[in-house]
């Protein structure tokens, strides 16, 4: 039997607060809200597609790893889909946001203005140079955003796509987004026939 998880009735929640957690809760904290998130089993499956993309052209020292604690400020605690972390990183949580070199997101019903604003503003202001959210709830397939920092000091959009992604910053990836539109629709198709 499982007990019912009670948490303590705050608004505004701080890093220090976290220790009243338990210990093998999945959490993310962004400017003092704590969320609980339980991504569906594609979401979970797409993060493993990502990592297993960004691997190949990690620069020496680096490794994509999935569902990593970042620590960037007494406010802000998030959990991203894939993270680009330093080796010297890997025994270690959280990672302090500066040994990342790249964060993405994954978007769920419930997280869209979260992943493409609330979070844009927490890693911007931590220095993070390369953000991305990939969207899977467009009918026409994923899509890609790339976020990097502009001029005023918050993120600016610098591609989108739906296709195939292709870029050498902050290394060499190439991300086939028409592929995993199709095994989504593969896994939307099994369902209705459920």
């Amino acid at each position: 039997m499982t007990a019912a998880l009670r948490l303590p009735d705050k608004q505004d929640w701080t890093v220090d607060d976290l220790k009243l957690l338990p210990p093998d809760l999945f959490y993310e904290l962004i400017d003092g809200r704590l969320i609980l998130p339980s991504p569906t089993t594609f979401h979970q499956l797409l993060g493993v597609e990502i990592v297993l993309a960004l691997r190949p052209g990690c620069p020496e020292g680096y490794v994509a790893v999935p569902d990593m604690s970042l620590d960037i400020d007494q406010c802000s605690e998030p959990r991203p889909d894939v993270a680009v972390i330093a080796d010297s990183e890997m025994m270690r949580t959280p990672v302090p946001v500066d040994k990342a070199i790249l964060v993405v997101e994954i978007v769920s019903p419930t997280s869209h203005f979260r992943d493409m604003h609330a979070k844009t503003k927490v890693y911007a202001a931590a220095g993070l140079k390369h953000y991305w959210v990939i969207d899977p709830t467009f009918s026409h397939g994923l899509v890609l955003t790339e976020f990097q920092p502009g001029g005023n000091g918050d993120y600016e959009i610098v591609s989108n796509t739906s296709e195939i992604f292709e870029t050498d910053e902050p290394f060499p990836v190439k991300i086939n987004l028409l592929a995993l539109t199709a095994l989504r629709n593969k896994y939307l198709a099994a369902q209705e026939e459920s």
